[in-house]
């Protein structure tokens, strides 16, 4: 399916991004990536024979013109945070989410892109302690911290399925992961999510290590490298406008997750809990039955194994993370 098709990776500088733009290299694509990174810290993350472009996609004209001529396009433009960023700078999150992902599949629908995956989240389902399945999106509102980000995956899925029944354009595929980690994640404490936080602050030696909640929280990590092959298949597999759940189908406690990460490491730190400080959720765990049934989805990676990888890499690979906080500084 992707042998010399022209593909846009939307976001390919990201932490699922960069594992997607290997394997689409692997498979003979003719690979664009549109970013707002630094073109040396892009460079040195995505390898030649890629052509990259560094342009905001909260701007119509420029989506128009990167995704004029592209067969496949692939949205992976997000806006990740910490639990305490998603409750404070949720206009933040909101309106440039809005512009990317309805600009840029605007600009695919007028450029007639035969295939468009549109990454949906975890976040937009309301809450429940089952497993989410798919068809439950629509019986509440989502109510968690990072509800307004969850109300803006909503809208880009009704917005393929919007084009598909007035327009007959049936090129959107929807995936919905749960909370994605892995290499090339963002490690700084103040704005990371949960586990490369951790990671981060066990690594730097932080002790005693305060944590936010009880530990009781349980959620749903898919590691980036499974996120982008099954993105892959759902490009290929899954109906047109159905959404599909992609993670590992089973929770796992923040406690039972810092045990992990403490456990990976020589000399770990004693930890405090921080039960003042908002924890999320208490459950959020997806079903993964759509995603076995239509694009025979299995787990690839455990949490165990994903995380041993992570903080391998992490050791490993400073000179990344530097790279990009100096492209950030201007330096």
């Amino acid at each position: 399916m992707y042998k010399n098709k022209k593909v846009l990776v939307a976001g390919g500088t990201g932490t699922i991004g960069i594992s997607l733009v290997r394997l689409l290299k692997e498979l003979k694509a003719k690979v664009t990536v549109a970013s707002i990174d630094d073109p040396v810290y892009s460079r040195m993350v995505l390898g030649n024979g890629v052509r990259f472009v560094k342009t905001d996609l909260t701007s119509l004209k420029n989506c128009i013109k990167v995704t004029r001529g592209q067969d496949y396009v692939f949205n992976l433009v997000g806006i990740k945070g910490s639990t305490g960023i998603g409750e404070t700078k949720v206009a933040s999150y909101l309106v440039p989410m809005l512009w990317f992902q309805t600009n840029l599949m605007e600009a695919s629908f007028r450029n007639s892109v035969s295939r468009y995956l549109f990454v949906s989240s975890i976040c937009a389902y309301p809450q429940s302690d089952k497993p989410k399945v798919e068809d439950i999106l629509w019986d509440g509102m989502p109510k968690q911290n990072d509800r307004i980000p969850g109300i803006a995956k909503r809208v880009g899925e009704i917005q393929g399925e919007a084009y598909m029944l007035e327009h007959g354009w049936d090129a959107v595929r929807i995936v919905r992961p749960s909370n994605v980690y892995g290499p090339y994640d963002d490690f700084n404490p103040a704005t990371a999510q949960v586990i490369p936080s951790l990671i981060r602050r066990v690594l730097d030696g932080e002790n005693p290590m305060r944590v936010w909640g009880d530990g009781s929280a349980i959620r749903d990590f898919i590691y980036s490298e499974d996120a982008a092959y099954w993105m892959l298949i759902a490009m290929e597999k899954a109906p047109p406008c159905l959404p599909i759940n992609i993670g590992s189908g089973r929770g796992i406690s923040i406690r039972g997750l810092t045990d992990i990460i403490l456990s990976c490491v020589p000399d770990p730190p004693r930890v405090e809990w921080d039960e003042s400080k908002p924890a999320g959720d208490t459950v959020r765990i997806l079903s993964t039955e759509r995603a076995e049934r239509i694009l025979g989805y299995k787990l690839i990676t455990d949490i165990k194994e994903g995380i041993q990888k992570t903080i391998s890499w992490y050791m490993n690979n400073k000179s990344y993370i530097d790279q990009k906080r100096g492209c950030l500084n201007g330096k």
